[in-house]
């Protein structure tokens, strides 16, 4: 195979921060566009080079598409609100023509499958129009068609992993019962990287996993997979929106992600043109077996991407502030505060919490916490921490593990007690006129009713002890920069 030189735009993503990793595996030379590379900078991608650029300027698109033999597209605007569809239509074809004009042998895509003669999803309409916009270009494009990808921390995976593990009895719309043909996503990337193995394939290509099966039958499928005994009823509902909303409250999705998608589901997708089966060796799984491979990817905390990065929150213009609620199907304690000292400072007094110095607020209920941890079989405090001022990822700090650091910026904790539901606490430091803006937040993931019972009964003690932390953490830090 000769090495190419490569574009991969949508590299923030989901299926694009998979892919690079891959294409690198096999020698190519490989660009990424990205309106915001920071985003990308912990990536351990050696040799690629990472522009930023924006494919609705024409001159940023032309510059990202400079020297380039083959171009994967794979962004789209499903986020940015109901005229996403004029903006997908308008991005495609500029990119097309842009991509002729820059020499480009190929356009590789990754679309939506489904019966264009049947297809009334305005998700579904938009991805196989901008097939065909990218393909007016002149330049020859080879388009996947798929249906849900099933993987750890897709969008479709997880509104179905929520709503198994959090409704026992669920009522659900008359759209579980559409037909659908799931394909795992490791067999998604493997068709996307062989593609460059094929210089004259050019069209479309649906592709799927050897499983034909209704939404409702893929839900009991994980629900028998996780142990679990769950009941799904089919109930007309007279509005996609109300699934959609139901899927924002319950699941990490958001709204103007959920709606597309639930509007899509409404759509029989299944494969009915196997020309990929024979053009391309991939061998594609059936459907138990990708969703125990996303599991044991979860299970292993050694997810590569997900739909959205949910846990890093804190911009420039946001004030001092206290925040309760939820956030894209987390739960959350979000506190704010301006700090007069250098974000070294600040840092450097988050990074002594615990061990056997203890909490500076409420360290008898930490301690307590901890107690009632050991009771159920749990770690408890007992680990304490490796060094009384330094910190370093995967160290065990009382009953959390440190999951990220970012010397001065980041630090992510990772509870690891017993609990109905998966939690964090994380510490944000960043810059400010006046010294530094921090942000603490506890946010919780809960299994079920019962991980929604817990949140609510240690809520009166949140309420007195991570306000009283982040004050306590001001304070330390002003002091050592006075000193």
């Amino acid at each position: 195979m000769l090495q190419m030189r490569v574009l991969v735009t949508g590299a923030t993503g989901y299926i694009g921060g998979r892919l690079v990793p891959r294409l690198l595996a096999k020698g190519h030379q490989l660009r990424c566009v990205a309106r915001n590379p920071d985003r990308l900078e912990g990536q351990h991608w050696p040799g690629v080079e990472i522009v930023r650029g924006d494919l609705e300027n024409p001159d940023d698109t032309t510059r990202a598409l400079r020297d380039i033999d083959v171009a994967y597209y794979l962004v789209h605007s499903m986020a940015a609100g109901q005229a996403f569809r004029e903006r997908d239509r308008a991005i495609a074809l500029a990119f097309g023509e842009a991509a002729e004009r820059a020499g480009v042998r190929r356009i590789i895509y990754l679309g939506g499958l489904g019966d264009p003669r049947h297809v009334v999803s305005k998700h579904l309409v938009s991805r196989q129009e901008v097939g065909r916009c990218l393909a007016a270009g002149g330049v020859p494009v080879i388009e996947f068609r798929a249906a849900v990808i099933v993987g750890s921390g897709s969008a479709s995976f997880e509104i179905i992993r929520h709503l198994v593990e959090r409704i026992p009895v669920m009522i659900a719309p008359n759209w579980v019962n559409t037909g659908c043909q799931p394909i795992g996503v490791r067999s998604v990337l493997e068709y996307l990287v062989e593609a460059l193995d094929h210089p004259t394939a050019e069209g479309i290509y649906e592709i799927g996993g050897t499983d034909i099966l209704s939404y409702r039958e893929m839900m009991l499928h994980y629900a028998r997979i996780r142990g679990l005994r769950r009941l799904v009823l089919p109930f007309p509902v007279p509005k996609p929106e109300f699934s959609s909303r139901l899927v924002d409250l319950l699941t990490p999705i958001p709204f103007s992600i959920a709606q597309p998608l639930v509007e899509s589901l409404q759509t029989r997708m299944v494969v009915r043109d196997d020309r990929a089966r024979t053009a391309f060796s991939v061998k594609p799984t059936g459907y138990d077996e990708a969703v125990r491979l996303a599991l044991t990817r979860l299970e292993q905390d050694s997810v590569e991407t997900t739909w959205a990065s949910s846990l890093s929150s804190l911009t420039q213009d946001q004030p001092e502030a206290d925040v309760l609620g939820s956030h894209e199907g987390m739960l959350l304690d979000r506190h704010r505060r301006r700090v007069n000292a250098s974000p070294a400072h600040v840092f450097q007094a988050i990074c002594t919490l615990g061990g056997e110095e203890g909490w500076p607020v409420g360290n008898a209920l930490w301690q307590l916490r901890g107690f009632m941890d050991r009771l159920v079989g749990g770690v408890g405090m007992r680990r304490g921490r490796r060094h009384p001022r330094e910190l370093r990822i995967g160290d065990p700090l009382d009953f959390w593990r440190v999951e990220a650091l970012e010397v001065p910026h980041l630090l992510r904790l990772r509870a690891e007690m017993k609990l109905p539901g998966r939690a964090w606490l994380q510490f944000e430091v960043l810059p400010d006129a006046a010294g530094s803006r921090v942000e603490q937040t506890a946010f919780f993931d809960p299994h079920g009713i019962l991980g929604y019972l817990y949140w609510y009964s240690v809520l009166p003690l949140h309420r007195f002890v991570f306000p009283g932390l982040i004050g306590a953490l001001k304070k330390q830090a002003e002091a050592a920069e006075r000193s």
